[in-house]
């Protein structure tokens, strides 16, 4: 239901509102990415296809991806890490979702750190996640830059087992997104 909600809300942005004073911004093409980095192999997992929204009018933040999007370079690594680990036909989405707990001005036209609480949702188990980054506002709308580390137990996310090394307990997911205000 929440990514029905998040759907609905990108789709009202594009159609409803007006870019002279928009509060609301929205992305459906931003990078995200994973990093592995274990003792012996370090490995990215990138996708293109990262979605997301801020309404500063409502407080409301949302990014969320399809997972069988990410590609770490290696097919038979892709296939793995999308049917055994991340289980993507049952849970193919990742999203964070929350509200802004800093002071952001959209009208101050440089880099502004930010904090944002709320849940972040992978492999369809859902944690609390307080998550800092950037805004900076520019001509095209808002440039977001985030980083947080994912702890794989805590989203039971199993590891290889044979080749346990090649999977670091903590990933690291990085985002960087351009939102642009709604128009009519």
């Amino acid at each position: 239901m929440k990514k029905i909600t998040a759907i609905l809300v990108l789709f009202s942005f594009a159609f409803f509102t007006d870019k002279t004073d928009a509060q609301s911004f929205a992305a459906t093409e931003g990078y995200a990415e994973f990093v592995s980095n274990a003792p012996l192999l370090e490995f990215k997992g990138k996708s293109d296809h990262l979605h997301g929204l801020i309404d500063l009018d409502q407080n409301l933040v949302d990014f969320y991806i399809d997972l069988s999007t990410l590609d770490t370079g290696i097919n038979l690594r892709n296939r793995h890490m999308r049917d055994s680990y991340l289980e993507t036909d049952r849970c193919p989405f990742g999203e964070f979702t929350g509200e802004l707990t800093s002071d952001f001005d959209p009208d101050l036209h440089e880099e502004q750190d930010v904090t944002v609480k709320g849940t972040f949702e992978i492999h369809c188990i859902t944690r609390d996640k307080e998550i800092t980054g950037t805004i900076e506002p520019t001509e095209e709308g808002l440039q977001i830059e985030a980083s947080w580390s994912v702890l794989l137990d805590d989203y039971e996310i199993d590891r290889p087992r044979v080749v346990f090394y090649e999977l670091a307990d903590e990933q690291k997911v990085n985002i960087s997104i351009l939102l642009e205000p709604g128009e009519n």
